[in-house]
């Protein structure tokens, strides 16, 4: 991977916003909790040990506002230290801007990425037959679902006509019956952030990135701010069976999220984010550029409506969690033969980005190759505490 600088981190208007990160400090044999200002970066940790902590407050973006914090660093030094290949490891590097909270993901909340899992479900995980079935499934429930409303009558009176016709689906369940996906994507701290290896399970021959919005949520339910995410993909495993998502979802660094935590405050709101326009761009070692979006005034689902179905009497997170809000991109474009579809290569470089939000750059390995993860809650907790930050 090319060496990162700012221009490939920062959103447009730069460090208006209120942006928070997480830096490892070698000298504390940890992580730190950061303001990204247009003086540096500094470390608030001493106030704010977690960015779940921060996330807690009643302010957010008031409240890391008024602490100066300790200045560690410019941040194009810290960003162009973040590529594993050639890391120093005696200078600080980028993380995941999410320590404790839970990583949630919903699925199949936008029409066109229903079809494409319809479509894997069809297919059985064979990228060779989706092409015929996608023609199928088109002509049976049509290409442009975004004006139904879930769970709403006419809805419901789809669902019939499709079990009437034997065309129902598990994926057309959560697609536009009124309960959502929701799923746990991986372990808290798992993980990785821009400039990091991305993973995808060695046996998997049929996969994809997954371009999306990242919402930030408190214990309370409040979402306090946003970030980007790649919800990496294996079409082949989960096409095969419903069963094997979390073998689909959940490998090492298979959960990438970054650049930036954007906190809302008067320079970003959750109105916003309902307006965001998220890019993707793949660039190949074998010359392959793929370009994708996702447009998050699509959304089948609002997003305080999934944020509810998430946290409520019936489901607690304490620390509180982050939210995947799915994606409308959908890998169709032929890489290597007709009808054979998009799948990932060794070393692409996958860059998700919203001009509010940055840029989350990841290159592709096995999860077997990318950096193992060792640093889970109990390894924090005690670095923490020998800090005497808890």
């Amino acid at each position: 991977m090319t060496t990162l600088t700012v221009k490939d981190l920062l959103p447009e208007d730069g460090t208006k916003g209120t942006l928070v990160g997480r830096v490892w400090l070698p000298q504390a044999n940890g992580p730190a909790v950061v303001a990204v200002r247009a003086e540096g970066v500094f470390d608030v940790t001493a106030k704010f040990p977690t960015v779940s902590a921060l996330c807690e407050e009643d302010n957010p973006a008031k409240a890391l506002n008024s602490v100066k914090g300790e200045r560690i660093g410019d941040l194009e030094a810290i960003v162009a230290n973040t590529a594993p290949d050639g890391r120093d490891p005696s200078k600080p590097w980028l993380l995941a801007p999410v320590d404790l909270q839970t990583l949630k993901a919903a699925g199949v909340t936008f029409a066109i990425s229903m079809l494409e899992r319809v479509i894997e479900e069809r297919a059985k995980g064979n990228p060779a037959s989706a092409e015929a079935i996608r023609k199928e499934v088109t002509r049976l429930i049509g290409d442009d679902l975004s004006k139904l409303k879930p769970g709403s009558d006419q809805a419901m009176h789809l669902k019939q006509v499709l079990i009437d016709q034997n065309a129902w689906s598990q994926y057309l369940e959560v697609g536009i019956g009124p309960d959502a996906e929701v799923f746990t994507k991986a372990p808290t701290l798992s993980s990785v952030g821009t400039g990091m290896d991305a993973g995808l399970h060695p046996k998997s021959t049929w996969n994809n990135p997954e371009p999306e919005l990242v919402l930030f949520v408190s214990s309370r339910g409040k979402i306090v701010g946003g970030t980007l995410g790649n919800d990496v993909n294996l079409r082949d495993f989960e096409g095969r069976s419903a069963l094997l998502l979390s073998k689909a979802k959940d490998n090492n660094a298979s959960c990438a999220i970054g650049p930036l935590l954007r906190l809302f405050d008067d320079t970003f709101t959750l109105d916003d984010a309902r307006k965001l326009d998220i890019s993707l761009n793949v660039k190949g070692t074998d010359g392959f550029v793929l370009e994708g979006h996702s447009s998050i005034s699509k959304i089948s689902r609002d997003p305080t409506d999934l944020v509810a179905q998430t946290i409520g009497k019936v489901h607690q997170y304490p620390d509180g969690f982050v939210l995947f809000l799915g994606t409308m991109f959908a890998p169709v474009k032929d890489r290597d033969a007709p009808g054979q579809g998009f799948t990932h290569k060794r070393d692409d470089i996958v860059t998700i980005a919203a001009p509010q939000l940055g840029k989350l750059v990841n290159r592709m390995r096995t999860s077997d190759e990318c950096e193992p993860w060792t640093f889970g809650i109990g390894a924090l907790m005690k670095n923490l505490a020998q800090r005497k930050l808890i």
